[in-house]
This record gives structure tokens, C-alpha cells and sequence, in this order.
């Protein structure tokens, strides 16, 4: 909610454009003119007796004006009083009432006149009254007493004041007097009851008087009211008219009847412009409450106002439009009265037009015109230099007629000050507007060059006050040369101003006004600058915040480079609190630790010297509910009560729901059980009580952000004994013996009882035998055991609560069994089918069930491996156990070992335990495939051959049939070859593999075989070694001579070369290699040349291929035979050392400066020392 304040725009506009009409009509001082009165007192001047009286009188003119003063309508020689000193060049009268004068002698009518050689101006006529603030007259008060209910009116009466005293009551402790529509104060002062209450008893009801312009009090003597109750009444007079049956009537409720005004109709005149009260004050039991209306009308909308409990009606700013009918509505249950006043609205006179100050040529024409109203219609009369015009000396240029002076062909004797006088009963109106006649050329008032700023889009007035006579004309030119200015888009005013209704930003300019008349002509000049109007681009948003947070407003402006801006930052319309939780940013107010206070609206203000734009936003504090009050229990009957509350505070959120609590004082005090909960409306519930609980409740309201704090306790609430209403739950009966029958249950809660004494009767007898109920009764226990029974036999059971009071309803049975003994016989036909290697399925016949002798839980077996059939040899015996739920008879037994020889058991299980077990079962499972063989590895590498040795499978489970050795070459790229295999007979362990390519590296998969199938493969990875001759070659070419000198000399023409490019490239001209890089675009080339320090146009001398960095294979990316030596280096792990001194000598010079990871599928073995050869010959 962004808006801009109005400074800026329209309004201030206005503002100066009057502020320059009037200062353009101002004479320059400089020049001659008649007095004009420029300050006086008020007319009707109240000052106060203890302080001297300082009567103003002010008035400017060319020459300097002289004063003097009448009194009450003769001349005041102030010379002949001693008290009364003139300020010097001033007509302000100072009377001394400090130093012995007294203020009431110079009471009186003053009037003032200022008067120089072209005429004379008066003021006002000044009523000097000293204030007044008499005492109470003493007065005897006797008490007032009343029946309780009746009216009462307590009269004031303050003593007359100048001006009238402020009226309000007190008590002796200088409190004010609680008002309300019952008790209130009318306007003359009187305190007004409506009807008295017994509360209304007290001996010091004081009526106070204030008097403002002396600052002192007056007390009037302490009244008395004493009320009667009618109970009271009543006794008093039976006291002493005991013989009669003469009672008080009691208190009756009566209709309305008016205290002020009184009668049905009244009047009232206002004047126009002041505030119009309106009273009515009822009497009335209930209270009347007051409705006001206008017959034959609407109250205006906007300036009606109530007061005092609507017993005043004020309406402000009063016109003649609001004369009318006005009644007053007193009602109440019984009925109502009414009063009708009738409004009048006068006029003191006001002016339409108040004559001006008039500035002629000699020549010229001229007109004053004095137009005033009033009701009644005011008298208009004219003065001359302060004489009645009729008497005034004539002038043959001055025609009077009616409230016009007409000026023909004026002359400098015309010079003079006229005065206009509007009255009527109400008032009078007295003006004073002169008549000066000039001759002056052209002047401009307004400085040169001056500089306005205004915001683009807004008005701009560009000031050119200027005097003359005659009266000048005014031309405004833009720029040096411009041309004359007008058309829609200016306005110009009579003052000279020029108005741009809508500046823009090409508006910025000099601006030049001229001035002309027959005597003359001036200019001015005056600079216009248009802003950019400042703008909130990001506002303060409305925010919802919870208690104790932080919260951030946002207010990111853009302003005009020119202004500087200030942010201030509101709260509710006034200054932020002094407090350092509030944090004022740049661009952002943050509040830390958020409190309910904080609540409100935030406003950003933001200011620069042009204008002012604000944005807010409101902020809430959220925070859970305050806790209920006043808990009040009613309708208390045995099993229910209502609870009512008063709900706290939602703290802006709204309760949704109120949660019930009770504490049983009797059974747990201090514990709090839920009872229920109700919607957030409601505030009353009516609650199910239980007998005998000592009853304390507590409400805790729950809104979205959390619970509030439990509220008070409640009174407590005793409900009456009762039998107990249920039995206990969870009844069981389980033996812990074979002979013996456990019976328990869950005891009933304190508050379940319903009375003292709580017991609880346990009762049992045999199922489906023909036995009687045992019955025993135990005190507040939880357990009985009954000794003696059988083993595992069904019963009956039931237990019933009792207290003092008696039984609880008859209880349900449910049925229970003797203790349990462990089964008596095995599960029989014990059988086994094996499903594969590692499955089994076994079956067994169920026991018969009177054989369990307990709860039948299921089945257990029990089965282990006796030993692995391929092995023939035993090791530690580990049993596992399968429980089979329920009357099973069959069960899966997973996870067996192929090829092995088991047994297995089977056990009945019962609550007691387990069986016997049945005979042992053998069975034994089929072979499998076999796990992978335990290790392979190879070992002396040659030429042309490996050596494999492997360790058999962990787990060969069965016969071991043979061996299947594959293996593949694999490449420089990683490309497998074709793949080979070999079936080895079962009882080897190595192999030598013969008739490989040297230097390649293999891949073998191993597994072994059973009858059943293929186990799973080991793989292992080996390379064969490099031929000797071709090894020797190599090391001998490396360590020859002459290749170190060769490669020393290419190593020193190298970097002749560098030195070369280095100095060719910093002249900018181009080299060899350069032109070579220009001519080449491949990316891997060109660093290669300077980075590894070889020639690009230099290939190899058999493909014939540019040499690449980091790789030597052909396109094709396959090895060929003769460039195995990079296959050598690249998988040979043990090979690198027969080579260590060849090998750094190599990779100093390949342009390789170390061995790097390959990338994708390329090589990254260095190349071979040959290659390196043929690369330089």
C-alpha cells in the first residue's frame, strides 16, 4: 500500500501560488505607501489580573506610521498615565499591573490607529476583560437520601468565571468519579443518576471548577448520598411500626422520563462555524438507553460525533443547513420518552469579498469592493482614513456606492486607507485596504537565477513577483532565444507565476520573465530542474510472526542520483520504540525477539527535499493461547456436572479446540487424566462424573501454533458412593504347576471403585463336568491360585468386583486351563524325500492330542550332517533346529551340502516343552557342481610358455570328473583373441602351457567339473617374456656414443631454435614453426612441438605417421607384431627392471617426460628405444 504524499503535488501548489498572490501585491517598502495594520490583539481579549496587559498594534508604511489609541471611544492620552508605556517604533501598549496597577481599571474598548501623510489604518475594537475565578458561595448541604432505583440529580451550581470554569467530580482522594450510562455528568455540571444502586453510598461526591486562564481549582463542599436497599427499608420500619403493616414497596422497574431538558420541546441558537451540544439525560430503571435522530433529515455523516454514552450529540463546524428539528429517544424495556429541539442557526458576518489593497497610476481607475454575509444580513458601512466616509473630507475621483468605492482618473492626493465595516447582532467584520497612488517602472522581487526542483510529472510554478505601476505585463521566454511561451501546456498566473501543470524531464531549462509598462521594462531569469520522483520497488509485506521470533520488513527504493533520500521507519503512525530489538537497515527494518507489543502496523517513509512516498505492511504475532479463567462447575447432580470458562487471549489465532482435564484428589492427587475435549466456540461442556472421586478440573486451549498452560484448578467435586459399574478385564486362568490353575486379571482404577472397600469375588468349576461354583473373595489383589487339579483341564472362570456398597453387574465367564506337562509320546513314520542337493522334505503323523498334555505349539526338527561322502571324514556334529507351527505334519529343510549323509529327529512342543524324540532318520543328499577351485597361479613365464598350478575346490561336493582350462591373447587395445580350451584330468594339480607369442599377455578361466555339472571359474591374468636378442639390440643401441651425441646435439638445436621463436614472437614477425602451427589445426600436434620438443614435420621412417603425444600405435589401434616391445612395457609387471637405466634414458628424450594411466583403449606405455631411433634418422 504504497502512497504519495500530497506535498509534492497539487496542494502544495496551491499553497505557494496563494503565498505568491498575496507578497505580489505587497508595495515594496522602499516606496511611498499609506499604513496597513500587520498585527493586533483579539477582539475579545481576556487577560489575566495578576500579569501585566500587553495590547498589540503593529503596522508597516512608507513613512513610518504613528500611533494612537482611544478608549472606550475618546482619545487615550497615554502620556498622563504613569502605568502605560508605547514600545518604541510600535503602536503595542504595555500596562503595568505587576508594580501596583490593577487590571480591573482598565477594562474597556481599545482601538488603535496608525497613521503616516498618505492616511491612516484602525484596528479592531479590543474588549480588555480581566479573568475571573470566584469562590463558592457557603452553602449548607444536607445529605441526600434516596430509595434504592429512584433518580438523583447532584447540582453543582460553580461560581460565574471569566471565562467559564471546567467542571468534573471527584472524591477526597482527588479520584475521578466512575461515569458510566447510569451516572453522568450533564453539561451545566450536575452529576445525573438514572437510577441509584446501594453503591452509590458515600459522603464525598466534590464538584470541582478549574479555571484555565488563572490555573486555579475550586472545591465545592463535599455532598452526601445515602441509599436505601429495600431490605433494609423493611426492616427499619418494622422496627418501628411493628403494630402496622405498612412495608416499602420493592424495587420496581419504570420507563423513561427525562431529567434535562425538561417538557417536551425546547430551543436552541447556534452561530455558524462553532459546535453545536445537544443533551438529553434520562431517568429510567433498567437504565434508558439514548437514541438521537433529525426530523425530516440525515445527522451529517462527518461531523456528527456522541458523547457521554450517547447522551450528547455534537456536531462541529455548524451552517445553516443544520437548523432543523433534533429529538432524543429515552427507552428502556417499559417503554420511552422523547424530546424535540428545535436548532437555529445565526451569522455573525463573514466575508465573500474583503476589500484589497489597491495600487494605481495616476489616471487610472479603480474599484474596492467589501461583499459580507450573516443571518441576519449584515450592515455594510464605509471609513476613510478611520472617519465615517460621509464626513470624511471628499474626493472628486471617489464615488461610494453601497459596498463598492468606485476610483476615476486618481491623482496622489487620492492616497488614502478605507476601511469596511460588516456587522450585525452577532459581530462585526472590519477591514482596512488603502489606496496608494504610484508611478514606478517595472521591478522583478523574485531573485536571479533562482533554482526550482521539482519531481517529473508534478507541477512547476516559476516565480516572477514583480510591482509597477501602472500595473506591468508579464512574458515568460524559455532559453536565450526562445520564443514567447504559450499555448495549453502553461498557465499563467495574474502574479506573474508560471504554471508547467506537468513537468517533464525536457521541462529542465532557464526560464526568463519580463516585466513591461509605459514606464519601463526588466527581466529575470530562473533555472527549472525535473527529477525522477522517488519509488518503493520492493515493499513491506504483511507478515505473521510468531512470539519470540524475528521478522524482517523489506523497503528497497529508487530515487533521482541528484537527491538524498532518508528512510524512517513508523510504527502505528508514530516514532519505532527505543528498543534494541528493532534493527534499522538500509533497506530493511528488523525486529529481533518478537512480543505481543509489537503487533501493528510498519510504515516506510521515505524523504528526499522534493517528495515522500510511503509503503506498509501490518504485522501479527502469533503465540498459543492464554489460559482459561474462571472455572465454575454448575448442575452438580452424581453422575454428570457443566463446566463453564472464560477462554484467554487467542493471541491472534484463533482456539480451535479446548481440552478437558480432571485430578482424582482421592485415589491419585496430582495426576491428570484426560477427560474430553469441544470445539473452540464452545465454552461451557457437560461432563459424565464416576461415584466416588473427589473431582478438580482444568481446561487447556489449543490453538494452530500449540497448547497454553493448564488453566486454575477448578473447586472440587465429591460425587456419592455407588456399586462398582464393571469387573475387572483381562480375566485368564493358566497353571504355572500341572496341578494348579492360575487365575488374574486387571484390578479396577481408584476412581473405578465407586466406593471404599473395593474387593473382588473369584469364581471357578471344571468345563463340561457337572461341578459346582467355588467361589472365594479377596481383598484389592490381582491373582488367586487354586492347588489340586488336574493336569491340563479345562475351567470356568469369572471375577466380580464389590465394594462397601455392593456387587457389580453378574461378569462373563471365559474359560481357562490347569498347568501343563510335557508331551508324553514322539511323533511316529518318520519320513524323508530328498529333493535335490540341498532340499529335503520331511513328513511325520501327528501325537494324539491327549498326549500333549498342554497347548499344542507345534513341531521341532532336529537334523545335522553326519559327514561329506567325498571326503570320508567326520567332523564336530552342529544340529540345527526347524519349528514347524501348529498341528503340521511336513516341513522344507533348506541349506543342505550336496553329496553328505544327515539324520534328523522330530519333537512334539507344548507350553511345558518338548516331547521325546522320535528314532533318527538317515538320509543323504545327491552330488552337486563343485565350488571354484581354491588358487591358480602362474609361474616361469618364457618365450613361448606358462606354467599353471592349481589347488582343488573347498567344496568339491561329489566326484570330481575333470578340469576345463580356457585362456585368450589379449592386446594393446584390450582386444581379446581367440578363446582356447583344454579338459584336464581330475588328479592333476599343474600344467605347462607351450607354444605362446612372446611378449603377450593372456587370460585364463579354471574351473572343475563333477558328473552334475560345471563349478564356477578363477580367472588369472600373464605375459610372456621379450625376445633375449631383440632386448640385447636395445640396450646396446642406447648405451652407443654416438646416440648420446646425438641426442645431446638435437637437445642444443632445440633450444636454439626456442631462443629463435621466443625473439622472432616478441617482434610479432613469423617463424618456421609458427607458419607450421598456422598451417596445422590438429589440437594434439601443435603442443607436442613445443611442449615435448620435437619436430611436427618430422614421421617415423616406416608408417610414415606424425608422431602423437602419449601414443605409438597405428590408426587401426591393433599391435602389430614388430611394436610388441610396447605391449611389453605396458603389461610386464616384472619386466621394467632388466630395463631401469635403458628406460629413463628413453623417457627423457621420447617426449614423454613419465609413464602415464592409458585413456580409453589408447596405449600409454613409453615408446621403444628403436622407434625413438628411427624417429631422428
Amino acid at each position: 500500500m504504497m502512497k504519495k504524499k500530497s506535498i509534492s503535488a497539487s496542494k502544495a501548489s496551491l499553497v505557494l501560488f496563494l503565498c505568491q498572490m498575496i507578497s505580489a501585491l505587497d508595495v515594496p517598502l522602499d516606496l511611498s505607501q499609506p499604513p496597513t495594520i500587520t498585527q493586533q490583539s483579539p477582539k475579545d481579549y481576556i487577560v489575566d489580573p495578576r500579569e501585566n496587559i500587553v495590547i498589540q498594534c503593529e503596522a508597516k508604511g512608507k513613512p513610518p506610521p504613528s500611533f494612537s489609541w482611544t478608549r472606550n471611544g475618546t482619545h487615550f492620552d497615554i502620556d498622563k498615565d504613569a502605568q502605560v508605556t508605547m514600545k518604541p517604533n510600535s503602536g503595542t501598549l504595555v500596562i503595568n499591573i505587576m508594580n501596583g496597577g490593577k487590571a480591573e481599571a482598565y477594562e474597556g474598548v481599545y482601538q488603535c490607529t496608525a497613521r503616516n501623510e498618505r492616511g491612516a489604518a484602525i484596528s479592531n475594537n479590543i474588549v480588555i476583560r480581566p479573568s475571573r475565578s470566584p469562590l463558592w458561595t457557603k452553602e449548607k448541604l444536607e445529605p441526600n437520601q434516596v430509595r434504592e432505583g429512584d433518580s438523583l440529580v447532584l447540582h453543582c451550581r460553580p461560581p460565574v468565571g471569566l471565562p467559564p470554569p471546567i467542571i468534573f467530580w471527584m472524591d477526597n482522594a482527588f479520584q475521578r468519579l466512575p461515569q458510566s450510562e447510569r451516572v453522568s455528568q450533564g453539561l451545566n455540571g450536575d452529576l445525573y443518576f438514572s437510577n441509584v444502586q446501594p453503591e452509590d453510598t458515600r459522603e464525598d461526591y466534590i464538584c470541582y471548577a478549574r479555571f484555565n486562564h488563572t490555573q486555579t481549582i475550586q472545591q465545592k463542599q463535599p455532598i452526601s448520598v445515602k441509599v436505601f436497599s429495600m431490605d433494609s427499608l423493611n426492616d427499619t420500619i418494622a422496627a418501628n411500626l411493628s403494630d402496622t403493616d405498612i412495608y416499602a414497596k420493592p424495587v420496581t422497574e419504570r420507563q423513561p422520563i427525562l431529567l434535562t431538558p425538561t417538557g417536551s420541546t425546547s430551543t436552541k441558537v447556534e452561530l455558524r462555524g462553532n459546535v453545536l451540544l445537544l443533551e438529553c439525560i434520562a431517568a429510567g430503571l433498567p437504565t434508558p438507553v439514548i437514541r438521537w435522530i433529525k426530523e425530516g433529515g440525515e445527522l451529517p455523516a462527518n461531523r456528527t460525533f456522541f458523547e457521554n454514552f450517547k447522551k450528547t450529540l455534537k456536531i462541529v463546524d455548524v451552517s445553516e443547513a443544520d437548523s432543523g428539528n433534533y429529538k432524543c429517544i429515552a427507552r428502556n424495556i417499559l417503554g420511552s420518552a422523547h424530546h424535540v429541539i428545535s436548532v437555529t442557526v445565526k451569522a455573525a458576518p463573514y466575508w465573500i469579498t474583503a476589500p484589497r489593497n489597491l495600487v494605481l497610476s495616476p489616471g487610472e481607475d479603480g474599484t474596492l469592493i467589501c461583499r459580507a454575509n450573516g443571518n441576519p444580513k449584515p450592515n455594510i458601512s464605509w471609513l476613510a482614513n478611520g472617519v465615517p466616509i460621509a464626513i470624511a473630507p471628499e474626493d472628486p475621483s471617489r464615488k461610494v456606492d453601497g459596498d463598492t468605492i468606485i476610483f476615476s482618473h486618481v491623482q496622489e492626493r487620492s492616497s488614502a486607507v478605507y476601511q469596511c465595516n460588516a456587522s450585525n447582532e452577532y459581530g462585526y467584520l472590519l477591514a482596512n485596504a488603502f489606496v496608494n497612488v504610484l508611478a514606478e517602472p517595472p521591478r522583478i522581487l523574485t531573485p536571479a537565477n533562482k533554482l526550482y526542483q521539482v519531481i517529473a510529472d508534478s507541477p512547476a510554478l516559476l516565480d516572477c513577483a514583480y510591482f509597477g505601476s501602472p500595473k506591468p505585463e508579464i512574458e515568460w521566454f524559455k532559453g536565450v532565444k526562445g520564443s514567447i511561451l504559450s499555448g495549453s501546456e502553461y498557465v499563467f498566473h495574474d502574479n506573474g507565476t508560471l504554471e508547467i501543470p506537468v513537468a517533464q524531464k525536457d521541462s529542465t531549462g532557464t526560464y526568463t520573465c519580463v516585466a513591461r509598462n509605459e514606464l519601463g521594462k526588466i527581466q529575470n531569469e530562473v533555472q527549472l530542474e525535473v527529477k525522477d520522483p522517488t519509488m518503493i520497488i520492493k515493499q513491506p509485506e504483511y507478515k505473521v510472526i510468531q512470539r519470540y521470533g524475528q521478522v524482517s520488513f523489506e523497503c528497497i527504493i529508487k530515487h533521482d542520483s541528484t537527491l538524498l533520500p532518508t528512510v524512517i521507519w513508523l510504527k502505528d503512525n508514530d516514532e519505532l520504540p527505543d528498543d534494541e530489538r528493532f534493527l534499522v537497515g538500509k533497506d530493511n527494518l528488523t525486529i529481533m525477539n518478537v512480543t505481543d507489543k509489537d503487533d501493528g502496523t510498519y510504515t516506510c517513509i521515505v524523504n528526499t527535499t522534493l517528495d515522500s512516498v510511503s509503503a506498509s505492511a501490518v504485522l501479527t504475532v502469533v503465540a498459543r493461547p492464554n489460559p482459561p479463567f474462571d472455572l465454575e462447575l454448575t448442575g452438580q447432580l452424581e453422575r454428570s456436572v457443566e463446566l463453564s470458562w472464560i477462554p484467554g487471549d487467542e493471541n491472534n489465532s484463533p482456539i480451535t479446540n479446548f481440552v478437558i482435564e480432571y485430578e482424582d484428589g482421592l485415589h491419585e492427587p496430582g495426576v491428570w487424566h484426560y477427560q474430553t475435549e469441544v470445539p473452540g466456540t464452545q465454552t461451557t461442556v457437560q461432563l459424565k462424573l464416576s461415584p466416588y472421586v473427589n473431582y478438580s478440573f482444568r481446561v487447556i486451549a489449543v490453538n494452530e501454533i500449540g497448547r497454553s498452560q493448564p488453566s486454575e484448578p477448578s473447586e472440587q467435586y465429591l460425587t456419592k458412593s455407588a456399586n462398582p459399574d464393571e469387573n475387572p478385564s483381562n480375566v485368564q486362568g493358566i497353571g504355572s504347576e500341572p496341578d494348579n490353575l492360575v487365575i488374574t486379571w486387571e484390578s479396577l482404577k481408584g476412581f473405578q471403585s465407586n466406593g471404599p472397600g473395593l474387593q473382588y469375588k473369584v469364581s471357578w468349576r471344571q468345563k463340561d463336568v457337572d461341578d459346582e461354583w467355588t467361589s472365594v473373595i479377596v481383598a484389592n489383589v490381582s491373582k488367586y491360585i487354586v492347588s489340586g487339579t488336574p493336569t491340563f483341564v479345562p475351567y470356568e472362570i469369572k471375577v466380580q468386583a464389590l465394594n462397601d456398597l455392593g456387587y457389580a453387574p453378574e461378569p462373563s465367564e471365559v474359560i481357562g486351563h490347569s498347568g501343563e506337562d510335557l508331551p508324553m509320546v514322539a511323533p511316529g513314520n518318520v519320513q524323508v524325500h530328498v529333493i535335490n542337493s540341498t532340499l529335503a522334505k520331511v513328513h511325520w503323523d501327528p501325537v494324539p492330542l491327549k498326549t500333549v498334555r498342554g497347548h499344542l505349539q507345534g513341531y521341532k526338527v532336529y537334523y545335522w550332517k553326519v559327514q561329506s561322502l567325498s571326503r570320508r571324514s567326520r567332523r564336530h556334529v552342529e544340529k540345527k533346529i526347524l519349528t514347524f507351527r501348529g498341528n503340521k505334519t511336513f516341513g522344507m529343510l533348506p541349506g543342505l551340502e550336496p553329496y553328505s549323509s544327515y539324520k534328523l529327529n522330530v519333537r512334539v512342543v507344548n507350553g511345558k516343552g518338548e516331547g521325546p524324540a522320535s528314532p533318527d532318520k538317515v538320509f543323504k543328499t545327491p552330488e552337486g557342481v563343485p565350488s571354484s577351485p581354491s588358487f591358480l597361479k602362474i609361474t616361469n613365464p618364457t618365450l613361448d610358455s606358462l606354467t599353471l598350478e592349481w589347488g582343488s575346490p573347498t567344496h568339491p561336493n561329489g566326484v570330481l570328473t575333470s578340469y576345463i582350462l580356457k585362456f585368450q591373447p589379449i592386446n594393446n587395445t584390450h582386444e581379446l583373441g581367440p578363446l582356447v580350451e583344454i579338459r584336464i584330468p581330475a588328479n592333476e594339480s599343474s600344467l605347462i602351457l607351450k607354444n605362446l607369442n612372446y611378449s603377450t599377455r593372456y587370460k585364463f578361466y579354471f574351473n572343475a567339473q563333477t558328473s552334475v555339472g560345471s563349478g564356477s571359474q578363477i580367472t588369472e591374468e600373464a605375459v610372456t617374456i621379450m625376445d633375449e636378442a631383440m632386448a640385447s639390440r636395445q640396450v646396446d643401441i642406447a648405451t652407443q656414443g654416438w646416440f648420446i651425441g646425438l641426442m645431446c646435439a638435437v637437445a642444443l638445436l632445440i633450444l636454439i631454435l626456442l631462443i629463435v621463436c621466443f625473439i622472432r614472437r616478441n617482434k610479432g614477425g613469423k617463424y618456421p614453426v609458427k607458419e607450421k602451427e598456422d598451417a596445422h589445426a590438429d589440437p594434439e600436434i601443435q603442443p607436442m612441438k613445443e611442449d615435448d620438443g620435437t619436430f611436427g614435420e618430422y614421421s617415423d621412417a616406416e608408417d610414415h605417421k606424425p608422431l602423437k603425444k602419449g601414443s605409438r600405435t597405428p590408426s587401426d589401434r591393433t599391435v602389430k607384431k614388430e611394436d610388441s616391445d610396447d605391449s611389453l612395457v605396458d603389461y610386464g609387471e616384472g619386466v621394467n627392471g632388466q630395463f631401469n637405466e635403458d628406460g629413463s634414458f628413453i623417457g627423457q628424450y621420447s617426449g614423454k617426460k613419465e609413464k602415464e594411466p592409458a585413456e580409453g583403449n589408447e596405449s600409454s606405455e613409453a615408446p621403444s628405444p628403436v622407434n625413438a631411433m628411427n624417429s631422428f634418422v
